[in-house]
C-alpha cells in the first residue's frame, strides 16, 4: 500500500467516524455554567470557524458537526429550511462538537424564539442597519430580566443539561450582521447595544449595497469603520473565512456544506490520478 492511499484510507475513516457519531461536546472543557464552547473560545480570545449548512440532510449536518468546526451556520435566511427540519438536524447528534448557530429570517419574536427553543445557542441575525433591530434580536433571545423571550417546551430540555432557564441567557450568543450603509453608519450604536456579542461584516452584501468594488478603498473604509467601532465596544469582529488573517477578526463563516462536498471529492480524485483510469 503507497503511502498516499494509506493517507487517504486514514481520512475516510475520520471522516465515517465524524458521520457515525458526530463526535463528542463532552470532550471539550466548560466552565461552570457555559456550554456553549464556541463562546468559550470567544471568551478565551481564541477563534471560531463555523460551516455553513444549507441542506435538510441530519447525515451531512452531523458529518460536518463532527469534522472539527467550532459552529455551523444553518442557514434559514437564504433557503426553505423549516424549523422542524433543522429541529431533526441537530437533535440527530446532540454531542456533536459544533454548536448550533441559526441565522434566522430576521429579528422578529417568532423567528428568534423558535430558532432558541430547538436547540440554536446563536442566533445570527441579517440586515441589521437600526439599534432597534438590535435590541430585538436580544430581547427575543433572552429570558427575563435581560430580555422577553417566553418560556415555553423545545427540545432545548433534552440537548442541554442542567437548568436550561437559569444558564440559557449566558450561552446564547448573538450576532448582528451589518450588510448596507445604513447600518455602517450607526455601527457603533448598534455595537454598543448590551447582549450583542459579536458583530459580523457582511463582506458580499456590503459591496452589493454600496456597489463598490473590494479593491475600492470606499470599500475597505467602511469595513475599518465596522471593525473600529465593533472592537471600541469590545465586542467580537466576524467576516467571511477569507478574511481569517485580517487583524481585529475572530469569528469566520467558512464554505458551504455542497462547497465542502465538491473541494474534498476534488482532493479525493487528485490522488488517484496516474493510478487509475475514470
Amino acid at each position: 500500500m503507497t503511502a498516499r492511499r494509506a493517507v487517504l484510507i486514514l481520512g475516510l475513516t475520520t471522516l465515517v467516524g465524524a458521520v457515525l457519531t458526530g463526535g463528542s461536546r463532552a470532550q471539550e472543557p466548560r466552565s461552570p455554567g457555559l456550554y456553549n464552547t464556541a463562546k468559550q473560545k470567544l471568551l478565551d480570545g481564541k477563534p471560531v470557524v463555523g460551516g455553513t449548512i444549507y441542506t435538510s440532510d441530519p447525515n451531512i449536518y452531523c458529518a460536518m458537526a463532527g469534522a472539527g468546526f467550532d459552529f455551523l451556520w444553518i442557514e434559514m435566511q437564504h433557503s426553505p429550511l423549516t424549523y422542524s427540519e433543522v429541529a431533526k438536524m441537530i437533535r440527530a447528534c446532540p454531542e456533536a462538537p459544533a454548536i448550533p448557530f441559526i441565522r434566522v429570517p430576521d429579528a422578529t419574536e417568532g423567528d428568534i424564539q423558535k430558532a432558541a427553543d430547538i436547540g440554536a445557542l446563536g442566533i445570527i441575525v441579517p440586515m441589521v442597519s437600526t439599534v432597534k433591530k438590535a435590541e430585538a434580536a436580544v430581547r427575543y433571545a433572552k429570558y427575563p430580566p435581560d430580555g422577553q423571550r417566553s418560556q415555553g417546551g423545545g427540545q432545548y430540555r433534552v440537548l442541554y443539561e442542567g437548568d436550561y432557564r437559569r444558564t440559557a441567557n449566558e450561552n446564547i450568543l448573538v450576532v448582528v450582521m451589518i450588510e448596507n450603509l445604513e447600518g455602517v453608519e450607526v455601527v457603533d450604536q448598534i455595537a454598543a447595544v448590551p447582549g450583542v456579542v459579536a458583530v459580523f461584516a457582511a463582506s458580499g452584501d456590503l459591496g452589493s449595497f454600496s456597489g463598490w468594488a473590494r479593491d475600492d478603498p470606499r470599500y475597505e473604509a467602511m469595513i475599518d469603520k465596522v471593525k473600529t467601532a465593533t472592537l471600541a465596544a469590545g465586542k467580537t469582529l466576524g467576516g467571511p473565512f477569507s478574511w481569517h488573517d485580517r487583524e481585529g477578526f475572530r469569528l469566520f463563516q467558512a464554505s458551504s456544506d455542497a462547497g465542502l462536498i465538491r473541494s474534498g471529492a476534488r482532493v479525493l480524485l487528485e490522488t488517484m490520478k496516474g493510478e487509475y483510469e475514470y
